[in-house]
């Protein structure tokens, strides 16, 4: 089992950063995959960006060169920076880990990230 805690969240004015943590309890190093995802009101939960255990990562489009995934096994902790920040960014953030066997994904509960104009 692994339990997922995200912090980090908050309101920003639009040009500003963030940095999400995503604090693991449990197997962490059995994690394949972690990822954040988003969802803004009215919306579906969207991918942002992934890193694999390996060091792959990838980036939803409109996030790419602005936002960096990374995880810090010692920590047992993943992160996002997040950076120029724009009012589309407005969400709330779910952190988002996958082993792929045996296949088991697991949520955080999320953290609101505002963006101001």
């Amino acid at each position: 089992q692994v339990q997922l805690v995200e912090s980090g969240g908050g309101l920003v004015q639009a040009g500003g950063s963030l940095r999400l943590s995503c604090a693991a309890s449990g197997n962490f190093l059995s994690i394949d995959v972690m990822a954040w995802y988003r969802q803004a009101p009215g919306k579906q939960r969207e991918l942002v960006a992934s890193v694999h255990s390996h060091g792959s990562t990838t980036y939803k489009d409109s996030v790419k060169g602005r936002f960096t995934i990374s995880r810090d096994n010692a920590k047992n902790t993943g992160y996002l920076q997040m950076n120029s920040l724009k009012p589309e960014d407005t969400a709330i953030y779910y952190c988002n880990a996958n082993r792929i066997f045996p296949p088991e994904t697991y949520w955080g509960q999320g953290t609101q990230v505002t963006v101001s104009s």
